[in-house]
């Protein structure tokens, strides 16, 4: 018996092609566990119908709350199911609230715990994800990383060789999966740049908050910016009253005009891939975003001052420029001349990453 844990959008991706592969197997011993930490529809259930995973077995309804309340929600309901299951082996994905809250309810009741992308530093403790995924990663059994910088930062902390794998970019194969279908949806024949921003340090404080609305507004000059609606963003774009920098619209805009940044709804997993595929650039602070954008080749401006996916810099089309407008300028500027970096796809992000993360877990259970 295998439970597999997800709580919030990112985990909704990695999760997937872990269940796909299981059912190609015909490996019926596993239940998927949604915690809630993402409780709104177009965040949760919208990812569940595109990625085709069908109702999860539990809900645990946690929603929001500080991060302390989402853990200790996540441990009490979960130990409850582990209580009633025994499972031979937990799977967490990333780094969210309910993947340390997994974690540590693994440990505490001596539940093997394999951690998918495992091995990611920010190196910034500020961060609550960079505590998270270093917790984990040293509580878990089987350690499965997404790129070499993974493997280099568990050996300098000391984890056993053995306990580390590396299994590629589990993101990838359900990007892979989707586009298809995402090709289909690119929202408009104009050109325009897609963003994404709802890191607490961005959003969370009203001058951070207006330091992004005005890179934002330097970019949209030349190209329509548009940007879904993160629950938190929205949030905080009202309470300190910045909404009216935007253009708000109940989907997509037809005709984009420069000038303008758009806020529209939350957009499921198939329309963001095909919102963003049809971008002239991206601009966001997501991990995921940066790891997608890599494997299309389109570019990536980061709004943020460091990252736990440095392959993404390093071998694909990310740079990481904060909220320094100078930064922000000479990048966006070097797109538009076309002079900007082409990048490539790091190791073993092919599609092929769940099928290398179940042989490695179900062979550890064989007979």
């Amino acid at each position: 018996m295998i439970l597999i844990i997800a709580g919030a959008r990112p985990n909704f991706m990695k999760i997937a092609p872990i269940v796909w592969e299981f059912e190609r197997r015909s490996f019926a011993d596993y239940k998927i566990v949604h915690t809630g930490q993402h409780y709104d529809y177009e965040m949760s259930q919208a990812f569940f119908e595109d990625l085709s995973l069908g109702e999860p077995d539990f809900f645990l309804n946690v929603g929001s709350g500080t991060h302390t309340y989402q853990t200790a929600s996540v441990m009490i309901a979960l130990e409850e199911i582990c209580t009633e299951l025994n499972p031979h082996l937990i799977i967490v994905v990333g780094d969210v609230n309910s993947t340390l809250a997994s974690s540590l309810v693994a440990s505490k009741q001596r539940i093997p715990l394999a951690h998918v992308e495992a091995g990611l530093r920010s190196f910034d403790m500020a961060m609550p994800e960079e505590v998270n995924r270093i917790l984990t990663d040293h509580v878990s059994d089987f350690l499965l990383v997404s790129e070499q910088s993974g493997i280099d930062n568990l050996k300098r902390e000391g984890i056993p060789d053995d306990r580390v794998h590396f299994v590629g970019n589990i993101m990838i194969d359900s990007l892979n999966r989707i586009l298809p279908k995402a090709h289909k949806e690119k929202p408009t024949a104009g050109e325009y740049i897609a963003a994404t921003i709802h890191r607490p340090s961005n959003v969370d404080d009203a001058a951070s908050l207006s330091k992004i609305i005005d890179l934002l507004s330097d970019a949209a000059k030349h190209h329509p910016v548009v940007m879904p609606a993160h629950p938190r963003t929205k949030k905080n774009l009202i309470l300190f009253g910045l909404e009216k920098h935007f253009l708000q619209e109940p989907r997509f805009p037809e005709s984009p005009e420069p000038g303008n940044i758009y806020l529209v709804p939350p957009i499921g997993y198939v329309g963001f891939v095909g919102m963003m595929a049809g971008a002239h650039y991206v601009i966001t602070d997501s991990g995921g975003i940066q790891e997608e954008t890599t494997f299309l080749g389109i570019p990536c401006v980061t709004l943020r001052e460091n990252t736990e996916r440095p392959a993404t810099v390093e071998i694909g089309t990310n740079t990481v420029v904060g909220t320094d407008k100078a930064a922000f300028g000479e990048t966006i500027k070097n797109i538009r001349e076309g002079t900007y970096k082409t990048g490539g796809r790091p190791p073993l992000w092919d599609g092929k990453t769940s099928e290398r993360v179940c042989d490695i877990l179900l062979s550890a259970y064989s007979p």
